[in-house]
């Protein structure tokens, strides 16, 4: 030990003569790449590792990570070009599909859960009037990211329940965006009367309006010249982004609603998924300092003495918001199955929250424990509402007949079926591959059964027999006479779906040819295995088929012919 010790200091003292914000970001970004690994294990997302990674630095006391200029400066950057991609997002398209319901669930929700929430924080708990609406305004946002990345890994983006969650979290995001334009320009002014902060909001829509018309006009030409270079494409919204912020900061907002804003303006360009893919890395590098340097805020407030009303906010958010969604949900005429998995969505606090809760503390308005209260609430519900959306189809049936009183007797998922029983073939799933095969059967042999409600509506169109719902539905076999049924076909790429939807047309000794899709040769051998009477594989049939028209002169004469059907296909004209 008394030769180890020596070699310890001195390793210590070289580390520390470096140069220490180069040892700082050395020691913040091991710390959370191995957390990471460690979180991405347990299906936790990487903010938790953020969030970890300041509370072990500020509990160890390695460095003060919010006393570094440096730091908060990468930051506000990270804060930057999260608005930037979120701003990105809201193109024409997207704030059009919001629509009726989505505008009624997402307001609802925000009413509700923030009345809730102020309500226990002022009578329950005496948080005064300023601290009790900033706890309650935190507790009512949800986590795009979080929820965006988790129903995509389990493909239900395109579901209903993930129409009408994208749909809530759109307006969720439009109110949060207001809200920070405020709170922003106030820190820049000081200013709290009813006036200046509508002066605010107006110069805030203002803004947001010539930048909505910019992007519409010259931004989209702009970057379709600048297209053909990925590096310069880059470079410009880079440039962009960066020279606006300036702009905007000397008109009295901050970078950070810069962010938005210049992500609204090239949201119309055919081109942002592109800038997007090529910012987010930019994001996620400076949004790690800034969890890190909340988590560390964390570590040095007193929250010992608050567990409980950490825990009760806890409680609201996890069971509360879903039931007001439910609620809401239910009203508008839902089933409880596309209720509780779209409730679920919201059970946990946003990055926004902590966003707004930082903003709060540097402006004076909340104490430090009402931060650490906000931010606590942050780790507990990320932490169980991730397994809780991950696992929600397996909840479901648990608990399902405790939810009637969150389904009407008629539901509009009812009248948006049009459903005839009798039909020999079943397609399940008429988006790319389903539409596909559509074309080549007769519409009065096929029903088809899909939870997208934009093929829904195209089903309509073409006067296809429809049921509105889900293969991950155990009941959805009750609604159709199987008996009379011929073939079955699932162009779902999902593995555990079609093991399924093939396990349940046998216990109902259903003599229909079952036709599912694999993504691999693994997958399409279990298949086969569980009793599939075939099996397809979109790569491997194409590229059968592409080999059938090649004949042995390399002539391909059928290529024009097959390009001509193709083309009326593809345009609508057959």
């Amino acid at each position: 030990m008394e030769i180890i010790q020596p070699l310890l200091q001195t390793a210590f003292d070289s580390l520390t003569a470096m140069d220490p914000l180069l040892l700082e970001m050395g020691i913040i970004l091991v710390l959370a790449a191995i957390l990471g690994i460690v979180l991405k294990a347990l299906k936790q997302p990487l903010i938790l590792a953020y969030l970890i990674t300041g509370l072990i630095i500020g509990a160890l006391g390695f460095f003060d990570i919010a006393e570094r200029e440096a730091l908060e400066f990468l930051s506000n950057l990270g804060v930057m070009f999260l608005l930037f991609l979120v701003g990105l997002e809201m193109d024409y398209r997207s704030i059009k599909k919001v629509g009726k319901t989505s505008l009624a669930i997402g307001l609802g929700q925000v009413a509700f859960t923030a009345t809730g929430g102020f309500l226990i924080a002022n009578f329950v708990f005496g948080f005064d009037l300023v601290y009790a609406a900033y706890i309650a305004i935190a507790l009512t946002f949800s986590s795009t990211v979080i929820i965006v990345k988790l129903l995509s890994d389990k493909g239900s983006l395109n579901s209903l329940h993930g129409r009408a969650a994208i749909g809530l979290l759109l307006v969720q995001d439009l109110v949060v965006i207001l809200i920070l334009i405020s709170l922003n320009a106030l820190e820049a002014g000081g200013d709290v009367g009813i006036g200046s902060v509508m002066r605010i909001i107006v110069g805030g829509v203002v803004l947001f309006g010539v930048m909505m018309a910019l992007g519409r006009s010259a931004f989209p030409y702009i970057f379709r010249k600048i297209a053909h270079s990925q590096e310069l494409l880059f470079l410009v919204s880079l440039a962009w982004l960066l020279f606006f912020a300036v702009i905007v900061k000397a008109t009295g907002f901050s970078i950070e609603i810069a962010g938005f804003l210049g992500g609204v303006a090239l949201a119309n360009s055919s081109q942002k998924f592109h800038i997007a893919s090529k910012i987010r890395p930019l994001r996620d590098f400076f949004i790690l300092v800034f969890f890190a340097i909340l988590g560390s805020m964390m570590a040095v407030s007193d929250i010992g003495g608050m567990i409980v009303p950490i825990m009760a906010f806890s409680f609201f958010v996890l069971i509360g918001n879903p039931i007001i969604v439910m609620i809401i949900m239910r009203f508008l005429g839902y089933k409880k199955r596309t209720n509780f998995l779209t409730g679920v969505t919201v059970a946990q606090i946003s990055e926004f929250s902590m966003i707004f809760a930082t903003l709060g503390l540097a402006l004076g308005h909340i104490s430090n424990q009402v931060f650490a209260i906000i931010a606590s609430v942050g780790v507990v519900t990320i932490t169980l509402s991730t397994y809780l959306i991950l696992y929600a189809e397996k909840i479901f049936p648990h608990i399902s007949k405790y939810l009637s009183i969150f389904e009407k007797d008629e539901t509009v998922e009812d009248e948006e079926s049009d459903l005839d029983p009798s039909r020999p073939i079943v397609l399940i799933g008429a988006h790319r591959t389903g539409e596909g095969i559509m074309n080549y059967i007769d519409p009065g042999d096929l029903l088809v059964i899909d939870f997208d409600p934009v093929v829904i509506d195209e089903l309509k169109e073409r006067g296809v027999k429809h049921l509105f719902s889900d293969i991950t539905d155990p009941h959805v076999l009750e609604y159709i006479n199987v008996s009379d049924v011929r073939v079955v076909i699932s162009t779902s790429p999902n593995l555990k779906d079609n093991l399924d939807l093939i396990r349940r047309l046998k216990r109902k000794n259903v003599s229909a040819k079952i036709i599912v899709r694999a993504e691999n040769k693994r997958e399409a051998l279990e298949l086969y295995d569980e009793g599939a009477d075939y099996v397809l594989l979109p790569h491997f049939v194409s590229g059968q088929y592409l080999g059938s028209i090649i004949d042995p002169e390399f002539k391909l004469d059928r290529l024009k012919e097959l390009r001509e059907i193709d083309l009326e296909f593809l345009t609508g004209k057959n």
